[in-house]
């Protein structure tokens, strides 16, 4: 029996990508997996992949009050939240500060650092009260290193890294583990987002090289997380070998 059979995983942002590969990944590894996200038939489609113990639960982390909600469903539905994957958020745009959009700026301050903290604070005391569990946060290495056009994506990356750092603190001695898992390109929806569907600019940011897959990330979550109990992963960054930092690629 693996080490996560049984157990209950909540994945935010599980619609696409890194969060439906987390979510597939973490199914076969024998979880039973809520998985949350903004597009409903989306959340449907990954549930039909998951099998008939997925649990669905449209969520916009950037609603508190939903957030509180929604973690109170995943309880109320398996009884537990035993491994929380913080994976929703986004960017927004690449422009220089003075020319940043205010709208851009608050989506992604509310989404990728609020809405982790909206959705973390209600599993807590869940986890407390079991004396075990475990919190993932996907970051960035844009956590680690600006670049410019990225200020506020990279502040709300620095954010998440902080306040991981805060948490490993915090939970000290309650059997709550807590994660960091934070990626370089990864070829998903992300750069379609961020260029507000421009599909050609999308693919020219892994144009000539071999970016990471969602699949990539989500294998170094459930290595994180099938660790024996005594053992915390603090923090994973991952980058395709093509990658050496934030602005360094190799093109071929």
């Amino acid at each position: 029996m693996g080490a996560l059979q049984g157990k209950v995983a909540f994945v935010t942002g599980a619609t696409s990508g890194i969060g439906r590969a987390t979510a597939v990944a973490l199914a076969r590894e024998g979880c039973r997996v809520a998985i949350a996200g903004r597009r409903r038939k989306r959340l449907e489609d990954v549930a039909a992949e998951l099998g008939s113990e997925a649990f669905v639960r449209r969520l916009d982390v950037r609603d508190m009050d939903d957030a509180a909600r929604a973690v109170g469903d995943v309880r109320g539905h398996f009884g537990s939240i035993d491994l929380l994957v913080n994976n929703a958020g986004l960017a927004r745009g690449l422009r220089a500060v003075e020319s940043g959009d205010a709208e851009e700026w608050r989506e992604m301050v509310e989404t990728n650092v609020m809405g982790l903290l909206w959705v973390t604070r209600a599993t807590i005391p869940l986890m407390r009260a079991q004396g075990w569990g475990h919190i993932i946060n996907i970051g960035s290495v844009a956590g680690h290193e600006a670049y410019p056009g990225g200020s506020v994506y990279a502040a709300t990356k620095h954010g998440v890294r902080a306040i991981t750092s805060a948490l490993r603190q915090e939970l000290l001695g309650t059997g709550i583990r807590v994660t960091s898992v934070d990626p370089g390109l990864v070829e998903t929806e992300f750069s379609l987002v961020r260029f507000s569907g421009d599909a050609d600019r999308a693919k020219s940011v892994y144009r000539g090289l071999h970016p990471l897959a969602g699949e990539d990330v989500a294998e170094c979550i459930v290595f994180a997380a099938t660790r024996p109990l005594h053992v915390n992963v603090d923090e994973i960054i991952v980058k395709p070998t093509d990658q050496a930092s934030s602005t360094m690629v190799h093109r071929s």
